[in-house]
């Protein structure tokens, strides 16, 4: 029923040399039998490779489902940029097995992603309604939702009462009300549902959160925190015009036209504003690896640089909040604008033993660890493959030649250690593992909905904390839905 997720974190940012990776241009878009467009070009250079990896990917889930790994089937709501990252990522989860793909946008999304899992050898059909989907499918177990914020709430509450499990992406909703409604629904029909805040099962996390922080607590206590992710300039996504949706449809599915519908993150009502698109991943974090919800919210934001008749959210968005933590309080900044992409994405936990720096990007600082110098030694944590050895600057030239004089007023730079863990898999795919695991029996969610509810109540008080101009106080209530859990 819905179009996918166009834009949705603009995937991931290209892969480190070790990563096991899918070229998304060749597997998505190059194997498609659409008509020929540029963007469904693919070199002719990489044919082989292309072929090597759909054999893989379509022998892998028949080779697992003969095994001990029970067969899966699913369905995938939103075919958009988002979903082919998705789908990109469970092409390589071993015993899953694709039904249907349902994309309002049908000659283009939907008969893409449509195309590329039948190469994979999945036997899918395509819909524009979900509710058709619903109705043809009963042997669909599991469903991943991939549509606009708005649409998250009514796609998930109709999957789960199908009696679906359903793994939709962040954020929950663009509302609380809608959110609320999702938690709900999980609790009425005992499905699971995971919410794709994906670093809660990203290994390189659950490293620092469980070994570094909780175990070794070798930050000491956490006092402040800070993170950002700045993107460049975008200019509209377009579509090619012979693609376009029928304006019945647009109309039907909730966009005045197919400008609003390629570009719905800039509309209110429809996403929540880069606060939601983007914020939404770290600040989920700072509560997590805090180990509380915030007290307080402050924020800033505005239009400053895209022209108000095209944009209705803000392009910048600057935050702090106040916690009060375990070990006592905390405050948290938070800084996401799309006019710059300078230094990306990153979050910094810094307490009064040491700093931690983290990054889901494996080419953006992905993991570095500083030791406060008053700070006790780290040697404990070193043998035991916790954090690595520390990795001291070379010196300069005159200091080495004994002739450079120290500047008192400099604080000495501390050690630096890395977080020996790596991802070498799609961002998305540890996360999805884990729900399907969960489906499975064989594990617990690692973002469950009452979890997600929580971020969610924390990330969308920004906007109404800049719509408001003042200081808004959080309730302990306000993290809980009621009714029975």
């Amino acid at each position: 029923m819905m179009a996918g997720e166009d834009g949705k974190d603009k995937a991931a940012p290209a892969a480190a040399d070790g990563q096991r990776k899918l070229d998304r241009r060749d597997v998505l878009m190059g194997l498609s039998t659409v008509p020929a467009l540029g963007l469904f070009g693919y070199a002719w250079s990489k044919q082989k490779q292309v072929k090597e990896a759909t054999a893989q990917a379509a022998v892998a889930p028949r080779a697992a489902a003969k095994g001990d790994v029970k067969e899966i089937n699913v369905a995938l709501i939103g075919a958009g940029s988002q979903g082919q990252v998705l789908t990109e990522a469970m092409l390589r989860i071993p015993g899953l097995r694709f039904r249907a793909v349902c994309d309002i946008w049908a000659e283009y999304n939907q008969k893409r992603v449509v195309n590329t899992l039948k190469r994979f050898k999945h036997e899918v059909t395509g819909y524009v309604d979900y509710r058709e989907m619903l109705d043809k499918h009963p042997e669909i177990e599991a469903v991943v939702i991939a549509t606009p914020d708005f649409w998250h709430a009514e796609h998930t509450i109709a999957c789960l009462k199908a009696g679906k499990h359903v793994y939709c992406e962040k954020e929950m909703s663009n509302t609380l009300e809608g959110a609320r409604s999702m938690v709900l629904a999980q609790r009425e029909t005992g499905k699971l549902l995971q919410i794709g805040h994906q670093r809660r099962s990203n290994p390189r996390y659950i490293h620092c959160h469980g070994k570094l922080l909780n175990e070794a607590k070798l930050l000491g206590r956490i006092v402040t925190v800070n993170g950002q992710w700045n993107r460049a300039v975008a200019a509209d996504l377009g579509a090619p015009e012979r693609y376009a949706i029928p304006q019945e449809t647009l109309t039907q599915f909730g966009f005045k036209d197919m400008h609003q519908f390629r570009n719905w993150r800039w509309y209110k009502g429809k996403g929540g504003g880069p606060i939601v698109d983007l914020g939404s991943h770290q600040i989920d974090i700072y509560s997590w690896f805090l180990g509380s919800n915030p007290t307080h919210v402050t924020a800033s934001g505005g239009l400053l640089y895209y022209d108000p008749k095209t944009h209705e959210w803000y392009d910048t968005v600057m935050v702090v909040y106040d916690y009060m933590t375990p070990n006592g309080p905390a405050k948290a900044y938070y800084q996401t604008q799309t006019t710059n992409g300078s230094q990306g994405y990153f979050e910094t936990f810094m307490g009064d033993q040491g700093t931690l720096t983290l990054s889901e990007s494996e080419g953006n600082n992905p993991g570095s660890l500083y030791r406060d110098p008053n700070a006790p030694a780290w040697d404990d944590w070193i043998q035991k493959g916790y954090i690595s050895a520390p990795q001291v600057p070379e010196a300069k030239e005159e200091e080495k030649e004994g002739g450079a004089i120290a500047d008192v007023r400099e604080s000495v730079a501390p050690d630096r250690h890395k977080v020996p863990v790596t991802l070498t898999d799609p961002y998305h795919q540890p996360h999805l593992q884990n729900f399907f695991d969960a489906v499975r029996g064989k594990a617990t969610l690692n973002c469950p909905a009452e979890v997600a509810y929580e971020s969610a109540v924390a990330v969308l008080k920004v906007n109404e904390a800049i719509e408001a101009n003042a200081r808004l106080a959080f309730r302990p209530e306000d993290f809980k839905v009621g009714g029975a859990a």
